[in-house]
């Protein structure tokens, strides 16, 4: 049970989706700019939701398909698929759950977010169980939300920069610093 635990806050703080494997880094980029903060938390959500359901299904169809069958080689080939074509329901099914939230607009920031299929290789090639996969998924996601979510507050507390950094180098220089206090976090699980 702490082994879970500690899979989950380490995918979460310490291993972020976004901060230290770069991935997903493009939604973050987007909250800078044109995103309201109810649509950075509808995206976060929307993110969650995907990763808990896309990550184990896919360790399912890893671990009970492609590999007794020694196909281990067309992951990529199932995994991009199945990403793909749980987005319109999850996000049909959270605009009913969630009807004041905009989850309209998020499938192409959903299609092109490479965490999901990024966290669904990595976690083929740990071999983890579905357990494992769960927490390290729920974790993830958490993670995605949380560093959007900040880095959102980030970019609106940021009005008074000089002209040549506003848009895209003063988001990088935040990402940047973020992903440096989130270091930080390194020390936290010993052994």
């Amino acid at each position: 049970m702490t082994e879970l635990l500690l899979t989950l806050l380490s995918a979460a703080l310490v291993n972020n989706v976004v901060l230290h494997q770069a991935l997903g880094l493009d939604p973050l980029l987007q909250s800078g700019t044109a995103l309201q903060r109810q649509r950075v938390h509808a995206l976060g959500l929307a993110t969650l939701v995907m990763l808990l359901l896309a990550i184990p299904l896919g360790q399912l169809l890893y671990l009970h398909l492609l590999r007794p069958l020694a196909l281990e080689y067309l992951r990529l080939f199932v995994f991009m698929p199945l990403c793909v074509l749980l987005i319109a329901p999850i996000l049909s099914l959270l605009q009913r759950q969630v009807p004041g939230w905009p989850f309209a607009r998020l499938k192409p920031l959903l299609l092109g977010n490479a965490a999901l299929l990024g966290l669904a290789l990595q976690v083929s090639d740990a071999a983890a169980g579905l357990l494992t996969s769960v927490a390290l998924s729920l974790g993830s996601g958490l993670g995605f939300w949380l560093v959007l979510s900040l880095f959102d507050d980030l970019c609106q507390r940021s009005d008074a920069v000089p002209a040549a950094f506003r848009g895209l180098p003063i988001s990088l220089i935040g990402a940047g610093i973020m992903a440096l206090a989130f270091l930080g976090f390194n020390g936290l699980f010993t052994p």
